[in-house]
């Protein structure tokens, strides 16, 4: 023999190495030792390689084989490179998408094992290991036999796939059966056994041989139930068929040696097992046969067995086979889709067999696979013991009696071939792709625990792996791994079950029995929860938040028409200009139920300090909300930042803007005048319909009876505590701050090195908030010279309580000692401060929790130092610029600063709060103090609920605000030349009103303005129009608050406003003391005399007079060819108790004259030939105009009467004739000069 090469030593000592390093010295009786075994080894290799060592191979242990190979990877020892080529091209015809297995040249020796031997107190689950002295693996086999157990084996083909995560092993795949390395196993000879007959009737009848101690059974293996685990103990049942009749017993196998068994079986072989006896199920009182420790499976062989019969006979019924249906093509399942279903209806799914090819894992951990890119196979309603391992994309498998389920779910895109635990799954070859693994969850498992608790049916089921998918897509994100959102612990629920389990239990109000499995594996009738099903139509949904925005877009502008903003008898009297602003901006609203299915609101609670707003994000995209308080005060919750919301009642706005330019009414339904459209999406909801999933870095307590407030209660000692959250949870996530240059080194060089929890805190009251804007800001800092520009910012005056505080940890701060310390008697004087706070840059998030009369706290975490707050204080100008030296110090909030909100003023003790507010004046007004004459101040603040929002010019004269030059690039959606006015009332029925007029620049920053809404309205310049009316205008210094929602639903937008509070009826004579600040009222009301009456066409586009079809203005000259018909008439009206004169305008004129419709349209066509006709009455010669009106005319009204009316005035300037929506156009003035009113009573 020649002496072998140095490589070939070489490759021999590696592999001696190995095998004293991996392989057991000695296994077993008759087991070799070392060198045998090394010789035993390469013989097999010789055996394997046809004579030839593989020395292009190298040894790879298990342990080394688990922490070295981090992608799949594939070995085959004997095949040649073609061979290997071929096979992998296969692979890629499967999915083409996807890349085969890389080939290593790895040998690989091991004992097979089912792992009792490893771990004593590990429980067996029916799975196959390869093991060697360095480790153990987890393996699946498309063939295995029984002698093969504890054997020693050459694995000549296998494939490794380690999991997708990186700190658990993987597991192999024996693609070709492994060569034994030492003799195995022989089978007995024979064996005494029993027919199917007989043992039936053990079964059910009270025999002689229910006491014998030990039975044999053969028989054609019919069913094999799969691998259950029950209360920590692991089971299967098989069924063998008699192989004349269809008799069939079961036969239950629990021993943990015997479990291999499920493995081995095959449908439709023959077997005979030994060491038989009878029991009873508990439960069920079902008896079955049951192995003992001393039971065997073996093939069963004519030759090899002797029947045994028993000595009372008994001949057996035939019983019908639980494989109702032979194998289908995918063709046949595809062609029963078409079937006509009657929807809702319930139906009975077809038991099935079907063949096919993993093409996708759509989720293994609710066991959902899509096979041929066509049927979803659940397996959810098994237990995957052996972790799916082995359903990999490319794998094929083969099902036996599965259930055919049709169309489960409304919005499901497959037909679903549901496993129940009569159903087997077969492996029949593995995947050739280098696809990675995902074994679902051993424990913890919300689909199946969910699924199991409720025993929901498949369409229940798939809509909630739809929900849970959902969920875990949007939120992962920002709660780290997904285990924080779908674990679940007894008595402590995540957020996923926390929103699920509400919906679960409504839409299974009754909750089914518990699934019995017994029943369901050896009854003779099949029952489970996939055999009757119904088409589900979603109870309700939760789409991701750019969904959301999508969907309510699309319903906003559906059937959207022009017309719809307009009243039918308003827009044939409006010019162009009107027209088209009155177009120009409108909203519309949605709830939950305005959505099929019901909607409901999902998201993390996070405000921007780019926009100043709350906002609801996920993973797609972000929403603007509002919120308020049922109680009336604002919003204040800081804690709830960062945390997962959820809710179900809320008002979805979606604000409409048109750029139009419609010449005139008649060409409304002409949508080429729409030149852009664009729109603006939010929401608003209270606190108290907000259900808390997850809270950000601690539990909230919430208590809804008391909203928003927290309150302070006296302990017996009389100190004061607060029921606050611990300021952990309302810390947020933020980027790493830039450094800041003017942070005191105790706060910034100390606590560095030692990272401490200390925290410097100190407590507030604000007194004043203003609005968000441009200011001219410039901090103290070192300057590189440059211009400086605008600082988006905004500032709160507030009144520092007591002095700051040092906390060894941010929890502690929930106490109030600030306000113990300096008693709440009011013996003691408080010590108070007033200072600036300026909010610019990371602190703008601030804005929407900073309210007037809320106790705040800044928290400076990681900072020891107590005069962190004085040291960053600068007064507000040069000393010698100062007016007074009581001016406040202003403070720049720095971006790490945190806010927290401890309370509201109003919730603290009577005499802690006049403690805190002495010396303080309070600034809040009413609406009728407002429009009192009596007001002398220039700023107004009040609370108010807004009753009619119209868009209307800005007033040339007035000054555009210095952020009108940046209106376009900060994108705002309303030109700069319109104004808001909001028509305030000052509670539901007031007859007074104030109107807020706000400028188009600084609506960008200003959400919920809407009719229905309660706002409070603070620092508003209040002026005096030339009629002496009442208004306020929103200026810089100026801010709202939304207090309260509209009432649900919200009134439509071209509704007129105020309709549903019908002012009270007054009569003339109280209101002539009052007719410079008239409030509303409803009048009725004799009409007198009319004074005045004037009809005219003027040019909708530069309102000159519009005659015989042309506009007359001719220098220059307009192009305009569309009129407008315009009316105006001044009347007298009286009560009996006073009289007064009303002014009216257009279709008020014709109810004035108590013209039909058609009257009115006669009327108005015949002026339009002569372009305007009045007529003036009572005044003198040559004060007036008077043109001889037309013969029409004088018939429609020289002789009309003039019947009693019902008119509703305005405050001052307005007035409403019956059932006519407030109007601009109807005034109610003192008399005129010259005219006097008759003195006679009627």
């Amino acid at each position: 023999m020649a002496e072998p090469s140095a490589a070939e030593q070489r490759w021999l000592q590696a592999a001696q190495d190995f095998t004293c390093r991996a392989l057991p010295a000695h296994e077993g009786p008759g087991a070799p030792e070392a060198p045998p075994l090394l010789d035993a080894v390469l013989r097999c290799l010789r055996s394997a390689g046809g004579g030839d060592l593989p020395l292009g191979y190298s040894f790879i242990a298990i342990s080394d084989l688990q922490h070295q190979q981090r992608v799949p990877c594939c070995s085959h020892l004997t095949w040649s490179t073609n061979e290997f080529k071929e096979w992998a091209r296969q692979g890629e015809a499967a999915l083409p998408m996807q890349s085969t297995l890389p080939r290593t040249y790895l040998i690989l020796v091991g004992y097979l094992t089912d792992g009792r031997q490893e771990n004593k107190e590990k429980l067996v689950d029916g799975c196959l290991y390869v093991k060697d002295n360095t480790g153990i693996i987890p393996c699946e086999l498309l063939h295995f036999e029984l002698e093969w157990l504890e054997s020693l084996f050459l694995f000549p083909s296998w494939s490794y796939i380690p999991q997708t995560d990186k700190s658990a092993t993987g597991y192999l795949e024996i693609l070709l059966d492994p060569v034994p390395v030492n003799c195995l196993k022989k089978v007995p000879d024979t064996i005494p056994v029993i027919c199917q007959a007989s043992a039936k009737t053990l079964l059910t009848s009270r025999s002689p041989w229910k006491k014998r101690s030990k039975l044999t059974v053969a028989g054609e293996l019919t069913r094999r139930g799969p691998l259950l685990c029950i209360h920590h103990k692991t089971f299967f049942f098989l069924f063998l068929k008699c192989c004349v009749s269809a008799v069939w017993v079961p036969v239950l196998v629990q021993k943990p040696s015997q479990l291999a068994w499920h493995r081995t079986l095959q449908l439709g072989c023959r077997y005979a097992i030994t060491g038989l006896s009878l029991t009873s199920l508990k439960k069920s009182g079902q008896r079955t046969f049951v192995t003992s420790d001393t039971s065997c499976l073996l093939p069963y062989c004519a030759e090899q067995v002797r029947e045994q019969s028993l000595d009372s006979a008994w001949q057996g019924e035939s019983t019908q086979s639980s494989s109702l249906e032979s194998a289908e093509q995918l063709s046949d399942i595809l062609e029963l889709r078409l079937e006509e279903e009657r929807p809702r209806s319930t139906k009975e799914s077809k038991i099935i067999s079907y063949v096919g090819f993993v093409t996708k894992i759509l989720n293994i951990q609710a066991g959902l696979i899509l096979l041929d890119n066509k049927v979803c196979l659940c397996l959810a309603y098994q237990q995957l013991l052996n972790s799916a391992r082995g359903l990999r994309p490319g794998a094929c498998v083969e099902l036996i009696d599965v259930h055919l389920v049709q169309k489960p779910l409304v919005s499901f895109p497959f037909i679903v071939l549901g496993a129940c635990l009569s159903s087997a799954i077969v492996l029949k070859s593995f995947s050739r792709l280098s696809t990675p693994y995902q074994p679902p969850a051993s424990s913890g498992n919300l689909y199946l625990e969910l699924l199991f608790r409720y025993n929901l049916g498949m369409p229940l089921y798939l809509w909630l792996v739809s929900l849970l998918e959902m969920f875990e897509e949007r939120f992962s994100c920002f709660f780290g791994h997904c285990h924080t959102l779908l674990h679940s612990k007894h008595r402590n629920p995540g957020a996923a079950e926390k929103f699920l389990v509400p919906l679960l239990q409504a839409v299974v109000p009754d909750r089914e029995e518990a699934r019995d499995i017994y029943n369901e594996i050896l009854d003779r009738r099949h029952q489970c929860p996939l055999q009757k099903y119904s088409t589900l139509n979603p109870p309700c949904q939760a789409l991701s938040l750019s969904a959301v925005c999508h969907v309510a877009e699309q319903k906003s502008w559906e059937g959207f028409s022009p017309s719809q903003l307009l009243s039918p008898l308003e827009e044939q009297h409006m010019g162009t200009q009107e027209l088209n602003r009155r177009l120009a901006w409108s909203y519309c609203t949605f709830s939950a139920g305005s959505f099929q299915p019901r909607l409901i609101l999902l998201g993390v609670l996070r405000v921007s300090s780019r926009s100043s707003s709350l906002q609801l994000q996920d993973k797609t995209s972000m929403l603007p909300c509002v919120i308020s308080n049922r109680d009336g005060s604002p919003f204040a919750h800081t804690a709830l930042i960062g945390s997962l919301l959820q809710v179900e009642t809320y008002q979805l706005i979606v604000e409409r803007f048109l750029q139009t330019d419609f010449p005139s009414w008649e060409h409304l339904a002409n949508l080429e005048h729409v030149r852009e459209k664009k729109h603006s999406v939010y929401v608003q909801f209270y606190y108290e319909d907000v259900q808390v999933l997850c809270a950000a870095g601690g539990q909230i307590q919430k208590s809804l009876g008391r909203g928003n407030s927290s309150s302070l209660r006296k302990k017996d000692s009389g100190s004061l505590t607060s029921e606050l959250e611990t300021p952990e949870a309302k810390m947020l996530k933020l980027e790493d701050p830039k450094p800041d240059t003017h942070r005191d080194e105790n706060c910034q060089g100390r606590q560095s090195s030692s990272r401490t929890q200390s925290c410097v805190s100190h407590l507030f009251l604000v007194t004043q908030k203003e609005g968000l804007m441009l200011r001219n800001y410039q901090l103290p800092r070192k300057d590189d010279g440059e211009g400086w520009e605008l600082q988006r910012s905004f500032q709160a005056t507030v009144l520092w309580l007591g002095r700051a505080r040092l906390w060894s940890h941010p929890r502690e701060t929930g106490s109030l000692p600030e306000l113990e310390e300096n008693g709440c008697d009011g013996e003691k004087d408080m010590t108070q401060q007033e200072a600036l706070l300026l909010f610019m840059g990371k602190s703008l998030r601030w804005f929407p929790f900073l309210h007037l009369d809320g106790l705040y706290r800044f928290i400076v975490p990681h900072c020891l130092d107590l005069e962190v707050f004085d040291k960053l204080c600068f007064p507000p100008a040069p000393v010698k610029f100062l007016s007074r030296s009581s001016c406040p110090l202003c403070l720049p909030v720095q971006d790490t600063w945190h806010l927290q909100h401890v309370t509201w003023i109003s919730c603290l003790p009577e005499l802690t709060a006049r403690a805190v507010l002495t010396g303080m004046d309070r600034k809040i007004s009413s609406i009728p103090e407002v429009l009192s004459n009596s007001f002398t101040g220039s700023l107004a603040s009040f609370s108010g609920k807004i009753v009619e929002r119209t868009l209307c010019a800005s007033p040339k004269t007035e000054k555009p605000p210095v952020t009108f030059s940046l209106q376009k690039q900060k994108g705002s959606l309303l030109a700069s030349e319109h104004t808001v006015k909001l028509s305030v009332s000052a509670a539901p029925g007031s007859p007074l009103v104030l109107d807020v007029y706000i400028a188009s620049t600084y609506l960008q920053h200003l959400w919920g303005l809407l009719p229905g809404a309660t706002i409070l309205f603070q620092n508003l310049e209040r002026k005096i129009s030339r009629f002496c009316n009442v208004y306020c205008i929103y200026i810089a210094s100026s801010c709202v608050s939304i207090i309260s929602l509209p009432a649900s639903p919200l009134p439509f937008p071209s509704s007129p406003a105020g309709e549903d509070s019908s002012p009270s009826l007054v009569f003339l004579s109280s209101l002539q003391p009052h007719l410079q600040s008239l409030p509303q009222a409803r009048i009725l009301c004799h009409l007198s005399c009319v004074l005045t009456l004037s009809l005219q066409w003027v040019c909708s586009l530069c309102s000159s007079i519009f005659k015989e079809g042309r506009c007359t203005r001719h220098s220059p000259p307009c192009p305009s060819h569309t009129g407008v018909r315009q009316a105006s008439a001044r009347v007298v009206v009286e009560d009996g108790t006073g009289e007064a004169l009303v002014l009216c305008r257009n279709q008020h004129v014709a109810a004035m004259l108590g013209l039909s419709l058609l009257e009115w349209e006669a009327l108005q066509n015949c002026v339009q030939s002569r372009g305007s006709v009045s007529i003036q009455h009572g005044e003198a010669t040559g004060t007036g105009v008077f043109q001889r009106l037309p013969a029409s005319f004088c018939t429609l009204t020289g002789n009309t009467p003039f019947p009693s009316s019902e008119c509703r005035g305005t405050r001052g300037s307005h007035c409403l004739l019956p059932k006519e929506p407030v109007q601009e156009s109807s005034h109610l003035s003192p008399y005129p000069a010259g005219f006097q009113p008759r003195q006679e009573a009627l």
